[in-house]
Protein backbone atom coordinates (compact mmCIF):
# COMPACT_ATOMS: atom_id res chain seq x y z
CA UNK A 1 0.00 0.00 0.00
CA UNK A 2 1.51 3.48 -0.85
CA UNK A 3 1.48 6.39 1.00
CA UNK A 4 -1.49 7.76 -0.44
CA UNK A 5 -3.48 4.86 0.28
CA UNK A 6 -2.24 5.10 3.52
CA UNK A 7 -4.07 8.71 3.59
CA UNK A 8 -7.11 7.91 1.90
CA UNK A 9 -7.64 4.75 4.51
CA UNK A 10 -6.49 6.86 7.47
CA UNK A 11 -9.47 9.74 6.44
CA UNK A 12 -11.90 6.84 5.77
CA UNK A 13 -11.36 5.85 9.28
CA UNK A 14 -11.43 8.84 11.08
CA UNK A 15 -14.41 10.27 9.13
CA UNK A 16 -16.27 6.83 10.28
CA UNK A 17 -15.05 7.18 13.81
CA UNK A 18 -16.59 10.84 13.69
CA UNK A 19 -19.88 9.09 12.62
CA UNK A 20 -20.14 6.75 14.96
CA UNK A 21 -19.22 9.56 17.95
CA UNK A 22 -21.78 11.56 16.72
CA UNK A 23 -24.57 8.57 16.54
CA UNK A 24 -23.60 7.88 19.70
CA UNK A 25 -24.32 11.10 20.91
CA UNK A 26 -27.54 11.29 19.88
CA UNK A 27 -28.08 7.60 21.19
CA UNK A 28 -26.95 8.90 24.49
CA UNK A 29 -29.38 11.18 24.82
CA UNK A 30 -33.00 8.65 23.70
CA UNK A 31 -31.07 6.25 26.62
CA UNK A 32 -34.18 5.40 28.77
CA UNK A 33 -33.83 7.29 32.60
CA UNK A 34 -36.90 6.52 34.09
CA UNK A 35 -40.26 4.29 33.88
CA UNK A 36 -43.47 3.81 35.53
CA UNK A 37 -46.66 2.23 34.49
CA UNK A 38 -50.68 2.14 36.07
CA UNK A 39 -53.97 0.48 35.54
CA UNK A 40 -56.79 2.93 34.79
CA UNK A 41 -60.30 1.51 33.91
CA UNK A 42 -62.18 3.41 31.16
CA UNK A 43 -65.98 3.04 30.55
CA UNK A 44 -67.41 2.17 27.25
CA UNK A 45 -69.10 4.77 25.89
CA UNK A 46 -71.74 2.80 24.75
CA UNK A 47 -72.92 -0.98 25.28
CA UNK A 48 -71.35 -3.14 22.76
CA UNK A 49 -72.68 -6.78 22.37
CA UNK A 50 -71.25 -10.17 20.30
CA UNK A 51 -72.00 -13.49 19.48
CA UNK A 52 -69.81 -14.05 22.88
CA UNK A 53 -69.89 -11.41 25.22
CA UNK A 54 -70.51 -7.59 26.37
CA UNK A 55 -67.71 -5.14 26.16
CA UNK A 56 -68.06 -4.18 29.96
CA UNK A 57 -65.28 -1.45 30.64
CA UNK A 58 -61.96 -0.87 28.92
CA UNK A 59 -58.65 -1.97 31.55
CA UNK A 60 -56.14 0.40 29.67
CA UNK A 61 -52.26 -0.12 31.13
CA UNK A 62 -50.25 2.60 30.07
CA UNK A 63 -46.10 3.25 30.38
CA UNK A 64 -44.46 6.21 30.69
CA UNK A 65 -40.96 6.57 30.17
CA UNK A 66 -38.43 9.46 29.91
CA UNK A 67 -35.02 9.59 28.40
CA UNK A 68 -31.83 11.17 29.28
CA UNK A 69 -32.62 13.93 27.03
CA UNK A 70 -35.96 14.66 28.18
CA UNK A 71 -38.32 13.28 26.08
CA UNK A 72 -41.29 11.49 27.46
CA UNK A 73 -42.91 9.12 25.59
CA UNK A 74 -46.54 7.14 26.46
CA UNK A 75 -47.69 4.03 25.38
CA UNK A 76 -50.34 2.13 26.48
CA UNK A 77 -52.81 -1.38 25.52
CA UNK A 78 -56.01 -2.79 26.57
CA UNK A 79 -58.34 -5.55 27.63
CA UNK A 80 -61.97 -5.36 27.43
CA UNK A 81 -62.68 -6.46 31.42
CA UNK A 82 -60.20 -8.91 32.98
CA UNK A 83 -56.56 -9.19 32.98
CA UNK A 84 -55.08 -5.74 33.17
CA UNK A 85 -54.03 -6.84 36.55
CA UNK A 86 -51.67 -9.32 34.99
CA UNK A 87 -50.19 -7.21 32.67
CA UNK A 88 -49.33 -4.30 34.74
CA UNK A 89 -47.95 -7.37 37.32
CA UNK A 90 -45.45 -8.61 34.13
CA UNK A 91 -44.10 -4.75 33.22
CA UNK A 92 -43.88 -3.92 37.01
CA UNK A 93 -42.15 -6.39 38.28
CA UNK A 94 -40.12 -7.92 34.72
CA UNK A 95 -40.14 -5.24 32.01
CA UNK A 96 -39.79 -1.86 33.31
CA UNK A 97 -36.76 -2.33 35.33
CA UNK A 98 -35.19 -4.00 32.22
CA UNK A 99 -35.78 -0.87 30.11
CA UNK A 100 -33.28 1.48 32.27
CA UNK A 101 -30.49 2.12 29.81
CA UNK A 102 -32.02 0.86 26.99
CA UNK A 103 -32.41 3.75 23.97
CA UNK A 104 -35.62 4.39 22.70
CA UNK A 105 -34.20 5.84 19.17
CA UNK A 106 -33.80 1.77 18.41
CA UNK A 107 -37.49 0.37 19.14
CA UNK A 108 -35.80 -2.98 17.05
CA UNK A 109 -33.59 -3.43 20.19
CA UNK A 110 -36.22 -2.49 22.95
CA UNK A 111 -38.46 -4.73 21.70
CA UNK A 112 -35.74 -7.66 21.52
CA UNK A 113 -34.74 -6.94 24.80
CA UNK A 114 -37.96 -7.11 26.60
CA UNK A 115 -39.12 -10.20 24.49
CA UNK A 116 -35.75 -12.43 25.19
CA UNK A 117 -37.10 -11.72 28.99
CA UNK A 118 -40.50 -13.42 28.90
CA UNK A 119 -39.99 -16.46 26.67
CA UNK A 120 -41.29 -18.39 29.07
CA UNK A 121 -44.93 -16.82 28.80
CA UNK A 122 -45.12 -16.03 24.84
CA UNK A 123 -46.77 -16.42 23.27
CA UNK A 124 -49.84 -14.92 24.55
CA UNK A 125 -51.90 -12.11 24.92
CA UNK A 126 -50.82 -11.31 28.30
CA UNK A 127 -47.22 -10.76 27.54
CA UNK A 128 -47.74 -9.60 23.95
CA UNK A 129 -49.71 -6.63 26.03
CA UNK A 130 -47.20 -5.81 28.18
CA UNK A 131 -44.76 -5.44 24.96
CA UNK A 132 -47.35 -2.91 23.37
CA UNK A 133 -47.76 -0.75 26.48
CA UNK A 134 -43.76 -0.77 26.22
CA UNK A 135 -43.28 -0.56 22.70
CA UNK A 136 -46.10 2.36 21.95
CA UNK A 137 -44.12 4.33 24.71
CA UNK A 138 -40.58 3.83 22.86
CA UNK A 139 -42.21 4.52 19.41
CA UNK A 140 -43.64 7.78 21.09
CA UNK A 141 -40.63 9.04 22.86
CA UNK A 142 -38.39 8.22 19.34
CA UNK A 143 -40.53 9.75 17.23
CA UNK A 144 -41.13 13.30 19.31
CA UNK A 145 -37.37 13.15 19.47
CA UNK A 146 -37.32 13.30 15.33
CA UNK A 147 -40.13 15.28 15.54
CA UNK A 148 -42.60 13.35 13.46
CA UNK A 149 -45.67 12.39 13.63
CA UNK A 150 -45.86 8.41 13.47
CA UNK A 151 -47.69 7.55 10.39
CA UNK A 152 -44.55 9.52 8.48
CA UNK A 153 -42.19 7.86 10.51
CA UNK A 154 -43.93 4.61 10.06
CA UNK A 155 -43.59 5.12 6.26
CA UNK A 156 -45.91 7.85 4.72
CA UNK A 157 -47.97 5.95 2.55
CA UNK A 158 -51.07 8.37 2.96
CA UNK A 159 -52.46 11.06 5.16
CA UNK A 160 -56.41 9.33 5.31
CA UNK A 161 -57.75 6.35 5.30
CA UNK A 162 -61.39 5.54 4.62
CA UNK A 163 -63.32 4.55 7.82
CA UNK A 164 -66.20 1.96 8.30
CA UNK A 165 -68.12 2.32 11.82
CA UNK A 166 -69.02 -0.67 13.90
CA UNK A 167 -70.49 1.72 16.53
CA UNK A 168 -74.60 0.81 15.03
CA UNK A 169 -73.88 -2.88 14.55
CA UNK A 170 -74.02 -4.48 17.92
CA UNK A 171 -75.56 -7.87 17.86
CA UNK A 172 -78.27 -7.13 20.76
CA UNK A 173 -79.77 -3.66 18.59
CA UNK A 174 -82.71 -3.92 17.03
CA UNK A 175 -82.98 -4.35 12.43
CA UNK A 176 -84.79 -0.30 13.08
CA UNK A 177 -81.59 0.47 15.22
CA UNK A 178 -79.01 -1.24 12.73
CA UNK A 179 -80.96 0.45 9.75
CA UNK A 180 -81.13 4.14 11.27
CA UNK A 181 -77.13 3.72 11.98
CA UNK A 182 -76.17 2.69 8.48
CA UNK A 183 -77.97 5.26 6.87
CA UNK A 184 -76.45 8.18 9.29
CA UNK A 185 -73.09 6.34 8.54
CA UNK A 186 -73.80 6.57 4.83
CA UNK A 187 -74.89 10.38 4.92
CA UNK A 188 -71.62 11.08 7.13
CA UNK A 189 -69.30 9.69 3.90
CA UNK A 190 -68.58 6.41 5.76
CA UNK A 191 -67.63 3.42 3.46
CA UNK A 192 -68.92 1.02 5.11
CA UNK A 193 -70.79 -0.69 8.57
CA UNK A 194 -70.16 -3.33 10.51
CA UNK A 195 -72.77 -5.89 11.75
CA UNK A 196 -72.51 -8.42 14.37
CA UNK A 197 -74.19 -11.74 13.76
CA UNK A 198 -74.07 -15.10 15.34
CA UNK A 199 -78.39 -15.19 15.85
CA UNK A 200 -79.45 -18.61 16.65
CA UNK A 201 -80.36 -18.85 13.45
CA UNK A 202 -78.87 -17.94 10.25
CA UNK A 203 -82.25 -16.71 8.99
CA UNK A 204 -81.66 -14.38 11.68
CA UNK A 205 -78.92 -12.85 10.78
CA UNK A 206 -79.54 -12.57 6.93
CA UNK A 207 -83.11 -10.52 7.56
CA UNK A 208 -81.21 -7.77 9.75
CA UNK A 209 -78.45 -7.69 6.85
CA UNK A 210 -81.11 -7.04 3.90
CA UNK A 211 -82.88 -4.23 5.71
CA UNK A 212 -79.79 -2.78 5.97
CA UNK A 213 -78.93 -3.34 2.37
CA UNK A 214 -82.26 -2.87 1.32
CA UNK A 215 -81.63 1.29 2.75
CA UNK A 216 -78.15 2.04 1.97
CA UNK A 217 -77.97 0.43 -1.50
CA UNK A 218 -75.03 -0.96 -3.45
CA UNK A 219 -72.95 1.35 -2.52
CA UNK A 220 -72.07 1.11 1.21
CA UNK A 221 -69.78 -2.09 2.01
CA UNK A 222 -71.23 -4.00 4.63
CA UNK A 223 -68.89 -6.16 6.75
CA UNK A 224 -69.99 -8.99 8.88
CA UNK A 225 -68.45 -10.32 12.34
CA UNK A 226 -69.07 -13.41 13.94
CA UNK A 227 -66.31 -13.07 17.22
CA UNK A 228 -64.62 -16.70 16.69
CA UNK A 229 -68.58 -18.11 16.89
CA UNK A 230 -69.09 -20.78 14.14
CA UNK A 231 -68.34 -24.35 13.66
CA UNK A 232 -66.83 -24.46 10.07
CA UNK A 233 -69.83 -26.55 8.96
CA UNK A 234 -72.20 -23.59 10.27
CA UNK A 235 -69.78 -20.92 8.88
CA UNK A 236 -70.04 -22.34 5.60
CA UNK A 237 -73.91 -22.26 5.99
CA UNK A 238 -73.80 -18.49 6.74
CA UNK A 239 -71.62 -17.84 4.22
CA UNK A 240 -73.92 -18.91 0.96
CA UNK A 241 -76.01 -16.98 3.06
CA UNK A 242 -74.36 -13.74 3.23
CA UNK A 243 -73.74 -14.02 -0.30
CA UNK A 244 -77.43 -12.86 -1.29
CA UNK A 245 -76.73 -9.40 0.12
CA UNK A 246 -73.16 -8.93 -1.20
CA UNK A 247 -71.50 -9.10 2.22
CA UNK A 248 -67.91 -7.59 2.00
CA UNK A 249 -65.93 -9.41 4.34
CA UNK A 250 -66.54 -12.37 7.40
CA UNK A 251 -64.68 -11.55 10.33
CA UNK A 252 -63.73 -14.14 12.71
CA UNK A 253 -66.16 -17.15 11.64
CA UNK A 254 -64.03 -19.45 13.37
CA UNK A 255 -61.65 -19.76 16.25
CA UNK A 256 -58.12 -18.02 15.53
CA UNK A 257 -56.29 -21.00 15.94
CA UNK A 258 -58.25 -22.86 13.78
CA UNK A 259 -56.47 -22.44 10.49
CA UNK A 260 -57.27 -25.34 8.69
CA UNK A 261 -61.15 -24.30 8.77
CA UNK A 262 -60.24 -20.85 7.90
CA UNK A 263 -59.09 -22.38 4.67
CA UNK A 264 -61.66 -24.77 3.93
CA UNK A 265 -64.35 -21.69 4.48
CA UNK A 266 -61.99 -19.27 2.21
CA UNK A 267 -62.55 -22.35 -0.58
CA UNK A 268 -65.94 -22.83 -0.06
CA UNK A 269 -67.33 -18.90 -0.65
CA UNK A 270 -66.83 -15.51 -2.46
CA UNK A 271 -66.84 -13.57 0.68
CA UNK A 272 -63.53 -12.58 1.60
CA UNK A 273 -62.54 -14.23 5.32
CA UNK A 274 -60.87 -11.62 7.44
CA UNK A 275 -58.22 -12.88 10.20
CA UNK A 276 -56.54 -11.27 13.26
CA UNK A 277 -57.88 -9.45 16.33
CA UNK A 278 -57.17 -12.67 18.27
CA UNK A 279 -53.66 -13.86 17.10
CA UNK A 280 -50.49 -12.71 18.82
CA UNK A 281 -47.43 -13.76 16.65
CA UNK A 282 -46.81 -12.94 13.53
CA UNK A 283 -45.80 -16.29 12.44
CA UNK A 284 -49.75 -17.17 13.44
CA UNK A 285 -50.45 -14.26 10.26
CA UNK A 286 -48.12 -15.93 8.31
CA UNK A 287 -49.52 -19.60 8.45
CA UNK A 288 -53.17 -18.12 7.62
CA UNK A 289 -51.89 -16.37 4.79
CA UNK A 290 -49.77 -19.10 3.27
CA UNK A 291 -52.57 -21.67 3.69
CA UNK A 292 -54.94 -19.44 2.53
CA UNK A 293 -56.94 -19.05 5.04
CA UNK A 294 -57.35 -15.40 5.13
CA UNK A 295 -57.69 -12.39 2.51
CA UNK A 296 -58.02 -9.58 5.06
CA UNK A 297 -55.88 -8.96 8.18
CA UNK A 298 -56.49 -7.44 11.06
CA UNK A 299 -53.80 -6.88 13.49
CA UNK A 300 -54.17 -5.15 16.67
CA UNK A 301 -51.44 -2.83 17.75
CA UNK A 302 -52.28 -4.11 21.27
CA UNK A 303 -52.78 -7.74 20.94
CA UNK A 304 -49.48 -8.35 18.70
CA UNK A 305 -46.89 -6.73 20.43
CA UNK A 306 -46.96 -2.98 19.81
CA UNK A 307 -46.15 -0.98 16.44
CA UNK A 308 -42.62 -3.12 15.86
CA UNK A 309 -44.57 -6.32 15.06
CA UNK A 310 -47.77 -4.35 13.53
CA UNK A 311 -45.40 -3.02 10.73
CA UNK A 312 -43.72 -6.16 10.17
CA UNK A 313 -47.56 -7.89 9.70
CA UNK A 314 -48.50 -5.35 7.67
CA UNK A 315 -45.74 -5.78 5.06
CA UNK A 316 -45.66 -9.71 5.62
CA UNK A 317 -49.31 -9.31 4.35
CA UNK A 318 -48.41 -6.79 1.69
CA UNK A 319 -46.44 -9.93 0.60
CA UNK A 320 -49.47 -11.71 -0.14
CA UNK A 321 -51.60 -9.39 -1.71
CA UNK A 322 -53.51 -8.65 1.13
CA UNK A 323 -55.43 -5.56 2.38
CA UNK A 324 -54.79 -4.51 6.11
CA UNK A 325 -57.61 -3.40 8.17
CA UNK A 326 -56.92 -3.12 11.94
CA UNK A 327 -58.77 -3.90 15.12
CA UNK A 328 -60.57 -1.35 17.07
CA UNK A 329 -57.85 1.39 18.61
CA UNK A 330 -58.99 3.83 16.14
CA UNK A 331 -56.75 6.59 17.91
CA UNK A 332 -53.83 4.55 17.11
CA UNK A 333 -54.11 2.74 14.14
CA UNK A 334 -55.10 6.02 12.23
CA UNK A 335 -51.49 6.51 12.08
CA UNK A 336 -50.45 2.88 11.23
CA UNK A 337 -52.89 2.37 8.49
CA UNK A 338 -51.16 5.68 6.98
CA UNK A 339 -48.15 4.74 7.40
CA UNK A 340 -48.42 1.26 5.06
CA UNK A 341 -49.47 0.90 1.19
CA UNK A 342 -51.52 -1.76 1.43
CA UNK A 343 -54.12 -0.39 4.08
CA UNK A 344 -58.04 -0.93 3.20
CA UNK A 345 -60.26 0.81 5.96
CA UNK A 346 -59.92 1.68 9.57
CA UNK A 347 -62.28 0.72 12.29
CA UNK A 348 -64.64 3.46 13.70
CA UNK A 349 -65.14 2.90 17.47
CA UNK A 350 -64.73 5.63 19.57
CA UNK A 351 -63.03 4.86 22.86
CA UNK A 352 -60.48 7.88 24.66
CA UNK A 353 -63.23 10.70 24.43
CA UNK A 354 -63.29 11.02 28.36
CA UNK A 355 -59.46 10.95 28.41
CA UNK A 356 -58.38 12.98 25.70
CA UNK A 357 -58.60 16.97 24.84
CA UNK A 358 -58.94 16.52 20.65
CA UNK A 359 -60.29 14.08 18.80
CA UNK A 360 -59.34 11.78 15.49
CA UNK A 361 -60.26 14.20 12.56
CA UNK A 362 -62.74 12.79 10.62
CA UNK A 363 -63.94 14.24 7.10
CA UNK A 364 -65.45 13.18 3.97
CA UNK A 365 -65.50 9.55 5.76
CA UNK A 366 -62.02 9.17 5.97
CA UNK A 367 -59.83 9.34 9.10
CA UNK A 368 -56.81 11.70 8.74
CA UNK A 369 -53.61 10.68 10.63
CA UNK A 370 -52.67 13.44 13.37
CA UNK A 371 -49.32 15.93 12.30
CA UNK A 372 -47.91 15.95 15.66
CA UNK A 373 -44.89 14.63 16.61
CA UNK A 374 -45.32 11.56 18.55
CA UNK A 375 -48.13 9.04 18.11
CA UNK A 376 -50.61 12.07 18.27
CA UNK A 377 -52.73 11.46 21.25
CA UNK A 378 -53.65 14.13 23.43
CA UNK A 379 -54.02 12.36 26.90
CA UNK A 380 -55.91 14.35 29.53
CA UNK A 381 -53.94 13.58 32.42
CA UNK A 382 -56.05 14.82 35.30
CA UNK A 383 -59.10 12.81 33.61
CA UNK A 384 -56.94 10.15 33.21
CA UNK A 385 -55.68 10.65 36.90
CA UNK A 386 -59.26 10.13 38.14
CA UNK A 387 -59.34 6.88 36.90
CA UNK A 388 -56.46 5.58 37.60
CA UNK A 389 -57.53 1.56 39.21
CA UNK A 390 -53.46 0.90 40.50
Amino acid sequence: MNASQNTGSSILDATTTTAHAAFADVTAGSRIVHVEAQLVDLPVETVRTDALQTFVKQETIFVRIRTADGTEGVGYSYTIGTGGGAVLSLLRETLLPALIGLEAERPEAVWLALFGITRATTVGPITALALAAVDTAVWDAKTRRAGLPLWVAGGGASPSIPMYDTEGGWLHLTVDELVAHAVASKERGMGGVKIKVGKPRGHQDLERLRAVRDAVGDDLDIMVDANQSFTVSEAVRRARLFEQVDVFWFEEPLPAEDIEGHRQLARSTSVPIAVGESMYSIGHFREHLQRGGASIVQPDVARVGGITPWLKIAHLAESFNAPVAPHFLMELHVSLVCAIPNALYLEHIPQLRAVTTDELRIEGGRGWAPTTAGLGIAWDDEALGRLIVS
